[in-house]
């Protein structure tokens, strides 16, 4: 199976096709948990990750959630 070429956050990355949004940051090191999403441009809403699949070409913005004060 070949990977597919995707943009994170300007840099280019490889997965595997069919690769679930949640399964993808945690390849990545992140806690899903704690990042916020924008998926080809758009902000994605949590309810929707668990069904996003990954797709040659996507471009994801991955930002992650600081506390504090």
């Amino acid at each position: 199976m070949s990977e597919i070429t995707l943009q994170i956050n300007g840099k280019t990355q490889t997965c595997l096709p069919a690769t679930k949004l949640p399964q993808m940051l945690e390849n990545l090191g992140m806690n899903p948990r704690l990042v916020a999403v924008e998926y080809n441009g758009e902000i994605l809403h949590r309810q929707y990750w668990e069904n996003t699949e990954i797709k040659e070409g996507d471009q994801l913005e991955i930002v992650t959630i600081v506390g504090g004060g």
